[in-house]
């Protein structure tokens, strides 16, 4: 019997991004082979997501995170925060199976932007769409809730 919850094993996880690296690497050697031959490049925005969350490294790493893909969810987190913890399974899926890119933010390394985007508590989830901010959830998400939101938005 396989339910949703089947997802969160980290086998089924590692396994699922396993096959995305295998057709993101067969599509890009594709678009490779057709920008080779006319001598272009579409340029980094219109770019796949990434398979695993990204982990942010400053304020302009957010930004242009969140410029360059159409779907963003940052994760603003924090390492000894359980419920951050119990929710990392579920965005590292989001990562993998979804089209939205996610970003990790650390709020103890980035007070700043946790300050900036007013971050109360861990974890707060921040869903851009389009480059704007265009939902907020604050605590422990399930992965169909996440899932749900990204679709509205891709």
């Amino acid at each position: 019997m396989s339910d949703a919850s089947d997802a969160s094993d980290p086998d089924d996880i590692d396994e699922i991004r396993e096959r995305k690296k295998e057709e993101l690497a067969a599509k890009l050697d594709d678009e490779q082979s057709e920008v080779g031959a006319e001598g272009e490049d579409e340029g980094e925005g219109d770019g796949p997501a990434e398979l695993e969350p990204v982990h942010v490294e400053s304020e302009a790493h957010l930004d242009e995170l969140v410029a360059e893909r159409d779907v963003v969810l940052a994760d603003f987190y924090a390492d000894w925060c359980g419920p951050c913890q119990m929710l990392e399974p579920v965005v590292e899926s989001i990562a993998a199976e979804t089209p939205a890119t996610v970003a990790k933010v650390d709020v103890d390394a980035h007070q700043g932007l946790a300050r900036e985007y007013g971050v109360q508590g861990v974890p707060t989830l921040f869903l851009f769409a389009d480059g704007e901010p265009a939902e907020r959830l604050v605590g422990m998400q399930d992965d169909g809730r996440l899932r749900s939101l990204v679709e509205q938005y891709t």
